[in-house]
């Protein structure tokens, strides 16, 4: 029983990072307004605790290895739950910003430990696999009441409140976590790889720099195109460096796997579309259509709660059709809901915004067991680095659906000759085009990493890499 109450920590640790990105999105045009943001600002507000989450996820993966799962968690646990606090208490928009990188730190070490608690945890087969659907479903409900619970929270008791609600769901996972789950017994790694840390956290703070910046500076100034050169820099410094260490932060045998490749991939895509329309749709709704914070949030839960409703059902439909085309049927269900957002105009209504939001809902509910699939295609010893990888690129792409899509947005709004509120919604509507069209990409990239012929692959390239790890070792 106590590995149930251990698996609450866990979730609850997982429900208020994810909490976290969605809450926000809706409160961001009432931070602007009382903090005087540009839409640049806004992006840092989200960027900023992206940025540091996904650039050091990797390290924190690392620490646990080193230190041990449990107390990287509760230490994660706990400085979220202290940024969050003093969030709440930010007086403008460069504290603010400063305590949402914060935020991201604790975020960081709380979350690639949460994939290999479950399995060291979870022994057996069918009660991990439980487990894992508990914790994809607290993604899911956050996404579903994220929204909505920011309107409200931001129209009625103030912005500052939606980061304060983060505390007791802190401070519950925090005391759960260091009754429930025991110290580990052993640790698996030994060093931490500091220069993989490096050039991993250099290269995607200079292109994060780069894509928020790079409206305002110029794309072609100096000191845009500079981060650009650093960025790529520090990504080939990386793979050279990750290449000849003993001990990795990123296994590159993983992506011999052609369902850890072509799966990792279609996950990102994922992220980059659920990342960016909840960011821009938020303004959107609010700006353009007239909604309330409180409606705006709303209008995302029917969306929320068909994903979670869908992901309980998918892992019957891959029985009926198979991995590859349950995921590149998902992708093409939020590729039309994306394309068919575009198509409604300022004088749209909630009935004409809520098609568009099931469709996508029902697409992406089909995409959520992905994690599993991928993960049950791996070595049992490189369970851990994949969770680790899987996490770094949802919350990449999903950096990237915010920055590449803001880039665009605000290009195109820029060079529009029409009035404020008409330029941001043309602006907006070929953002969504360009999503789609990225989005659309995990079609072709499913079939062919998941299909058949390559899941029965699959265990001799799981037997390669187990070699592989065994002769570095």
């Amino acid at each position: 029983m106590r590995k149930w109450w251990a698996l609450g920590a866990v979730t609850l640790g997982t429900f208020a990072t994810y909490l976290n990105n969605n809450i926000v999105n809706v409160a961001l045009p009432t931070i602007a307004r009382d903090l005087g943001l540009t839409i640049a600002g806004l992006e840092w507000i989200v960027s900023a605790y992206v940025l540091v989450f996904a650039g050091l996820m990797l390290a924190g993966g690392r620490l646990a290895d080193v230190f041990g799962r449990r107390r990287v968690f509760l230490l994660g646990t706990a400085l979220f739950t202290l940024a969050s606090f003093g969030a709440s208490l930010a007086a403008d928009g460069s504290v603010l910003i400063a305590m949402r990188a914060s935020q991201g730190l604790g975020a960081a070490l709380l979350t690639p430990v949460t994939l290999t608690l479950i399995s060291a945890i979870f022994t057996d087969a069918r009660e991990r696999a439980t487990a894992v659907g508990v914790w994809t479903a607290a993604g899911a409900l956050s996404m579903a009441i994220g929204p909505v619970t920011g309107g409200f929270i931001s129209e009625r008791l103030g912005w500052s409140w939606v980061f304060l609600g983060n505390v007791p769901i802190g401070v519950a996972a925090l005391a759960l976590g260091a009754w429930a789950i025991r110290p580990d017994e052993q640790t698996v790694r030994r060093s931490l790889d500091l220069p993989g840390l490096a050039t991993s956290a250099l290269a995607l703070a200079a292109l994060t720099y780069a894509l928020i910046e790079g409206e305002r500076a110029g794309w072609t100034s100096p000191e845009i195109l500079t981060a650009f050169g650093v960025a790529v820099a520090a990504a080939i410094a990386f793979g050279v460096v990750e290449s000849t260490r003993r001990e990795p932060m990123i296994d590159l045998t993983l992506f011999r796997s052609r369902v850890f490749s072509g799966g990792t991939t279609a996950m990102g895509l994922w992220s980059f579309g659920v990342f960016g329309i909840y960011f821009f749709s938020a303004l959107w709704l609010q700006n353009v259509l007239g909604f309330s914070p409180t409606e705006a949030g709303a209008s995302f839960i029917p969306m929320a709660l068909l994903m979670a409703a869908v992901s309980m059902l998918a892992g019957r439909v891959t029985g009926l059709i198979g991995d590859g085309p349950t995921v590149a049927l998902g992708m093409a269900l939020m590729a039309g809901g994306v394309f068919g957002l575009s198509m409604v105009g300022a004088d749209g209504g909630y009935l004409d915004v809520l098609p568009w939001f099931l469709l996508y809902g029902l697409g992406a509910g089909l995409l959520v067991p992905l994690t599993t699939m991928i993960l049950g295609a791996m070595p049992r010893r490189t369970a851990g680095v994949a969770s680790g990888v899987l996490n770094v690129s949802r919350e990449v792409f999903g950096l990237l659906g915010i920055t590449v899509l803001g880039a665009i947005l605000a290009s195109r709004q820029a060079a529009s000759d029409l009035p404020e509120l008409p330029a941001f919604l043309e602006a907006y509507q070929v953002t969504l085009v360009i999503a789609a069209a990225i989005v659309l990409v995990g079609v072709p990239v499913s079939l062919w990493a998941l299909r058949p012929a390559a899941r029965r692959e699959e265990p001799q390239a799981a037997a390669e890499m187990e070699l592989s790890s065994s002769s570095a070792n």
